[in-house]
């Protein structure tokens, strides 16, 4: 299966917090579009890997992606080096996506910048064919993205460009709430955690109407970009 968009998280709910409504708004359009988790999450303060297995899957199907795989690397210890590279590289070379979406370049949680340069990094080597990966047992040809955007996290990074999520909003609270163990939960007898406030929660909605009222619209998702962002015309800007 070919993907147009592959969305890479170093944990189950990175994607779905930072990029779900741009995810929910490809798939309406009709793009094929995969989830990629690196790790499980088992070092959460919250729940536990099997729980976070389940809401992923979830998640998934509340966005109506085609697949979504879980690399099952450490959480927290998990690092940026060749064994790591090939992997994501058998990946990308499995679903051949023409854009990858990846974690913040910088962030308060240390597993996503090292996520965001592994990913980029993979990307990258992904394209040489002269590094040869075995999927299945069977040889891979090399494939490298066209595009690799960096999506945003805990920390306000200034966006290069941001989407138009209006219409999908109900869509990423939807697969965020897929999470219950994670977030906010009155009843919840799990310790308090950063992300478990009702602040926090509140702040999905609030940057993502933020980010919208900057550019004329109801929501956003904002992302940063490796290269120049080009468009065709002028009038391709909204």
């Amino acid at each position: 299966m070919k993907l147009d968009i592959l969305a890479i998280g170093a944990h189950p709910d990175d994607v779905e917090l930072s990029c779900s409504g741009t995810i929910a708004k490809e798939v309406a359009n009709g793009k094929r579009v995969g989830i990629l988790d690196l790790t499980r999450g088992e070092l959460g303060t919250r729940g536990s890997a099997e729980i976070r297995d389940n809401e992923a899957a979830a998640a998934a199907e509340v966005l109506g992606v085609s697949v979504r795989e879980n690399l099952e690397f450490s959480d927290g210890f998990f690092v940026n080096n060749p064994a790591s590279q090939l992997e994501v590289i058998k990946i990308l070379r499995k679903y051949r996506p023409d854009v990858v979406l990846c974690n913040a370049i910088d962030d308060r949680h240390i597993d996503h910048p090292k996520g965001s340069k592994l990913v980029s990094d993979a990307c990258f080597l992904s394209g040489l064919r002269r590094i040869e990966t075995i999927y299945e047992g069977n040889h891979q040809k090399q494939w490298r993205p066209k595009h690799v955007y960096h999506y945003i996290q805990w920390k306000d990074i200034t966006p290069d460009f941001v989407v138009d999520i209006t219409g999908f909003m109900d869509k990423k609270i939807a697969s965020v709430e897929a999470y219950g163990s994670q977030f906010f939960d009155v009843d919840s007898k799990e310790p308090l955690t950063p992300i478990a406030t009702n602040n926090f929660k509140e702040s999905i909605s609030y940057r993502a109407k933020n980010l919208g009222r900057l550019i004329g619209v109801e929501y956003a998702e904002g992302f940063t970009a490796e290269r120049y962002v080009a468009v065709d015309s002028i009038f391709d800007l909204i």
